[in-house]
């Protein structure tokens, strides 16, 4: 069984083979079911009882607390959303239908003993001043736990803003590092998105690029989420491994 302290943090954005190959080769996995609803309780501890020790799960947030029902990946969800309690949903908003989802949220992660819990919010999602508010409001008030925090604002967050947003709740910010730079963090969240194309793999240089940022970062998470997830994250080791 593989013993990661003090190796690499490398992973992916789900299980892109059998869970047992990724446990022999990855550091982590971040849960990607979980965006979409959450994992049955028995699944989650399940998978953190088959799993080794040392093995991180990061956990992505539920949609219902970042993305309002107009989006499109509210059709993935397991029930509707009443008509008239659509505009309660999403967007860190201070109201029950958020807050009962940060609850089931909590309660998986905590089945799973998740290091990271991941939010993502769409790009329509702008810094506005009531936007700026409910990110304060929200992550202000929920109970932390010994989780650390990761945000990935898909919208046009100038760094005059985001940064000392960041500070201020001690948010990291997850960036992909061919996009842009993490403005805040005690620990780096990359996440490897495919330069814009799901099916991009990512070339030799580009890895070698990567690794060399991970050898300036050694406290990093780093995960691949495009197709070739596994493919690449195994080469990046054999770079960081080869080189100490």
């Amino acid at each position: 069984m593989t013993t990661w302290v003090g190796r690499p943090r490398v992973g992916s954005a789900g299980f892109p083979r059998p869970r047992q190959e990724c446990y022999d080769l990855l550091a982590m996995v971040e849960v990607q079911q979980t965006f979409y609803h959450p994992l049955p309780l028995r699944t989650a501890r399940a998978l953190r009882q088959e799993a080794p020790l040392a093995f991180d799960f990061m956990l992505r947030a539920w949609l219902l607390i970042t993305h309002e029902p107009t989006h499109p990946s509210y059709r993935r969800l397991r029930f509707p959303i009443p008509d008239d309690r659509k505009e309660y949903f999403g967007a860190f908003q201070d109201t029950d239908e958020v807050w009962a989802a940060w609850q089931k949220t909590d309660e998986v992660a905590q089945a799973l003993r998740a290091r990271v819990i991941f939010f993502q919010t769409p790009p329509r999602f702008e810094p506005t001043p009531a936007n700026v508010a409910r990110v304060r409001s929200f992550f202000g008030q929920l109970e932390r736990r010994d989780y650390l925090l990761a945000w990935d604002p898909r919208g046009n967050w100038p760094a005059e803003t985001l940064k000392p947003l960041c500070d201020e709740l001690d948010l990291i910010h997850a960036v992909d590092p061919f996009v842009s730079r993490s403005l805040h963090g005690r620990r780096k969240y990359y996440r490897l998105t495919g330069m814009g194309d799901y099916r991009y793999q990512y070339t030799e240089p580009e890895l070698d690029k990567l690794a060399a940022l991970l050898r300036k970062n050694p406290g990093a998470y780093c995960l691949f989420a495009n197709h070739y997830m596994f493919e690449d994250a195994k080469r990046l080791l054999e770079r960081l491994t080869a080189t100490g």
